[in-house]
């Protein structure tokens, strides 16, 4: 009984063997897979505003201020901790557009240090009296990967940056920050002045 024993621990003792392959490493750290759901719009049309445009269904408008002027507000998601900051300034001529976009820019400035790369678009759709610039921000610790300005060049300034309420890990957020981005693009593209 006891030669039986002993013989079936050196079995297994073999069979573990010849099953390891002598390379045990630990599985590497992973991110949870995050599936977005397809886009989907409806027109955002509110009084305060002096223009409107076309809102994800998974998004809300929250306000700040409403001045006649000056008005900010959020646009939030809520399931992804993810807001587009934006802000509206009434102009007088293109002096005021000049110094809106500086101010635009230094704002995207203050990520530079973080940032690893920027791909700056610029557009124009003479159609709905819109011109505007896209900025992407690549990094890994960047905190907002995406801004933007649009204005119609004389009465009307746009501005907006996404940010996502959590320490910045661009990768492991990247499902959620090319959904949010995208659907940013589609607000921009959908803009009419009244």
């Amino acid at each position: 009984m006891k030669t039986r024993s002993v013989f079936l621990w050196i079995c297994l003792a073999v069979l573990a063997a010849a099953c390891s392959d002598g390379n045990e490493t630990p599985k590497p750290q992973a991110y949870l897979r995050i599936d977005m759901p397809p886009h989907a719009y409806s027109v955002c049309d509110t009084m305060a505003l002096p223009f409107t445009f076309e809102l994800s269904n998974l998004a809300e408008v929250q306000w700040k201020k409403n001045l006649p002027r000056d008005k900010w507000f959020t646009i939030a998601y809520p399931k992804y901790k993810g807001y587009v900051f934006m802000t509206y300034k009434a102009m007088n001529g293109v002096r005021d557009l000049r110094a809106q976009i500086d101010t635009s820019y230094k704002f995207v400035e203050g990520h530079f240090s973080f940032s690893s790369g920027i791909d700056e678009n610029k557009f124009v759709d003479r159609e709905h009296h819109l011109s505007g610039t896209t900025y992407h921000l690549k990094g890994q610790n960047v905190a907002s990967t995406y801004q933007f300005w649009v204005s119609d060049s004389n009465r009307h300034f746009i501005r907006g940056a996404l940010y996502i309420d959590c320490t910045p890990n661009n990768d492991s957020l990247a499902p959620v920050l090319n959904y949010i981005q995208d659907d940013i693009d589609h607000l921009i593209e959908t803009i009419r002045w009244r």
